[in-house]
């Protein structure tokens, strides 16, 4: 038995001010996305944005954090981690102080389009820092799983303290709480974090990056405004990007990335992943509020006591991934988020049904936020150092691609259906047949060459 499946890895004192930085970073822009949500028809309310338009408070966030992921992540390899880190750090806290200032929808959505470009900076470059801090191994897995843990918590807290600090302070509280972590993160990073190696001979794959941000922009707003024009758009666009890369002598994206298994089945199954919760989390708030007549708070209360205690999978994800291996683990936490989304399909319009649906969502979230550290670390898994940004900026715009389509697609599944309850459990359907082909596309995908040995860790 190896030494790491004995004891968890050890950090030292740096390490631990790293992590603190790192995760703390991902773990303020995990809370204020949910703060926000629950302050969006204030917000729209504050600066005059009609309710049809509201929508576009996310969705101006989520366009530019999905198509300029990959690029800053690429360039994080290139121009140093560090500095895309701070610079995103930097462009947050100015970011949320235009959005608190805001008096007019033109500066909100620019605002929030900024942050969603700090994102796309910000966190490739930490979770890239992370992988090259802390070596492939137990100890990977143990900062992967801890991530994993603050994310849901993040969501989880914002959700259920969103409603208390608005109601208090108001909207503008919601984009100011991030100056002041941004500008301490900022202060503290150069004195803690060294930078990245950079390559001698500097080159930007420009014809590749314009491609690829564009499709990546022209897909998901297609999908958000259902816009066939902007799908053709986009798909030409990555399609002019895979040309490219094959042609190219430093590519943006080297084609032999995209070959690996692991970072071809473990993005896979983090967009299904994501997507699915998230339109599920956005189908049980209508079922909530709408089928059982439940207020915005007490709906925050049933999501947030199951997202509390699910917290804990983050942490135990790490050290079941150095037991079992990544492949195992990543799909029984599908499995467990799919089965966990069945007893929900057959709940009724009578508020007896929360004996089924708290339980139901405490087992989701916990499949949930394994499956989350599981696809990370696989996607991540077997490449150089110096591939590490590129990596983690494919695992960070899957995320945020899915985030950002789950919610249209099941929506537009559930607006075929005569009432809001079928509506409902015909799109949770979906849900759980997209989920179980997909748990058998990727135990394929990743079930390693008969003539070569698994890269899995495993007991001996």
């Amino acid at each position: 038995m190896t030494s790491d499946t004995i004891s968890p890895p050890r950090f030292t004192r740096r390490q631990r001010i790293i992590l603190l930085i790192l995760l703390g970073a991902g773990f303020m822009l995990s809370v204020d996305f949910s703060i926000l949500n629950v302050a969006l028809p204030e917000v729209g309310e504050g600066v005059g944005l009609s309710l049809p338009a509201l929508p576009w408070i996310a969705s101006a966030y989520a366009l530019p954090a999905a198509g300029f992921t990959l690029l800053f992540g690429r360039m994080a390899d290139l121009l140093g981690r560090r500095r895309l880190f701070l610079a995103g750090m930097i462009l947050l806290a100015a970011a949320s102080l235009l959005g608190g200032l805001a008096t007019s929808p033109e500066a909100l959505l620019a605002a929030r389009a900024l942050q969603g470009l700090s994102t796309a900076m910000s966190i490739p470059a930490a979770m890239s820092l992370l992988t090259t801090t802390f070596r492939e191994g137990a100890a990977r897995d143990r900062v992967l799983g801890l991530n994993g843990a603050l994310l849901s918590g993040g969501f989880t807290i914002g959700a259920l303290l969103g409603g208390t600090l608005v109601g208090l302070s108001g909207w503008r509280a919601a984009f100011f709480i991030n100056v002041p972590v941004a500008v301490i993160i900022a202060s503290l990073t150069p004195r803690v974090i060294a930078e990245s190696k950079v390559p001698d001979r500097l080159k930007l794959d420009v014809p590749g990056a314009i491609t690829v941000t564009g499709g990546l922009l022209a897909v998901v707003y297609a999908i958000v405004e259902r816009s066939i024009l902007a799908s053709l758009v986009g798909i030409a666009l990555l399609a002019a990007f895979w040309l490219i890369e094959l042609r190219t002598a430093v590519p943006l994206v080297p084609v032999r990335i995209l070959r690996r298994p692991t970072v071809r089945w473990g993005n896979y199954a983090g967009l299904v992943v994501f997507s699915m919760e998230t339109a599920m989390i956005f189908l049980m708030t209508l079922y909530l509020q709408k089928i059982l007549g439940l207020s915005p708070f007490v709906t925050g209360l049933v999501f947030g006591v199951p997202g509390l205690a699910a917290v804990l999978a983050g942490p135990a994800a790490g050290r079941l991934i150095g037991r079992y291996g990544y492949r195992t683990v990543l799909v029984t936490g599908m499995a467990t988020q799919s089965l966990a989304t069945v007893p929900l399909i057959f709940t009724g319009s009578t508020r007896l049904s929360l004996i089924v649906l708290v339980p139901a969502l405490l087992i989701s979230f916990f499949g949930h936020v394994t499956s989350i550290v599981a696809y990370t670390v696989t996607g991540t898994s077997g490449l150089p150092d110096g591939e590490q940004g590129l990596a983690t900026g494919f695992t960070s715009m899957t995320q945020q691609v899915a985030i950002t389509i789950g919610i249209p697609i099941l929506g537009a599944i559930a607006a075929t259906q005569p009432s809001e309850l079928s509506g409902i459990h015909a799109a949770l359907t979906v849900n759980v047949i997209v989920t179980w082909v997909s748990i058998v596309l990727v135990w394929a995908g990743l079930q390693p060459p008969a003539a070569l040995p698994s890269d899995e860790p495993r007991l001996v």
